[in-house]
């Protein structure tokens, strides 16, 4: 046994303290507030891709370790809620839509997760962001709301869907635009 001051390493004072402990409470504290006190830390995979690449696990890191879910992209302006929107990734949508994401900013040519989620025919993205109130009368650039994007005929809008797979498919957009072409009409209706 040690003592100091008359007193046992082992026996406590009233706080708690022993005469060995309480010189190195300072030094302590120091060490935890240099370690982050264990604060969670992103993953080295961005949040756009992440998102992007339905990489589930990250966009829990990101989101314990309180990454911006609405951070836009420099380039397009979409967040990471958006672009997985239009990637189809309904479990991140639903991930970031319950750890807070705003469900109506607009990227760069004025669409929503839910104008992107209903004109890819997203049908499990359009119905969880419905359930948590977004906004069905936002308009994107083209004046369109998320509605108005699925009702025109689909032969008339299928050029569009065309470009986007020759544009974003070599980043992992993949469309079935027989399954498009049917449920245009069902996402309709969703959004009536």
């Amino acid at each position: 046994m040690i003592a100091k001051n008359g007193a046992f390493v082992e026996h406590a004072n009233m706080v708690g303290n022993t005469p060995v402990i309480k010189p190195l409470i300072p030094i302590l504290l120091l060490l935890a507030l240099l370690t982050g006190c264990g604060k969670p830390v992103p993953p080295s995979v961005s949040l756009p891709d992440a998102a992007r690449q339905g990489d589930l696990p990250a966009i829990r890191q990101h989101i314990k370790a309180g990454s911006n879910l609405n951070e836009k992209d420099p380039v397009t302006g979409s967040t990471p809620l958006i672009t997985a929107a239009t990637f189809g990734q309904s479990d991140v949508a639903r991930a970031l839509i319950h750890a807070g994401a705003d469900l109506n900013v607009s990227n760069n040519d004025g669409s929503t997760a839910l104008i992107s989620a209903a004109f890819l025919c997203r049908t499990e993205i359009v119905r969880d962001l419905l359930q948590k109130g977004a906004d069905k009368t936002a308009k994107n650039k083209a004046g369109s709301t998320a509605l108005e994007s699925v009702a025109a005929p689909f032969d008339q809008v299928k050029g569009i869907y065309d470009l986007l797979q020759t544009v974003l498919g070599p980043v992992g957009l993949k469309l079935d635009l027989d399954q498009i072409k049917t449920t245009r009409p069902l996402i309709a209706e969703m959004l009536r």
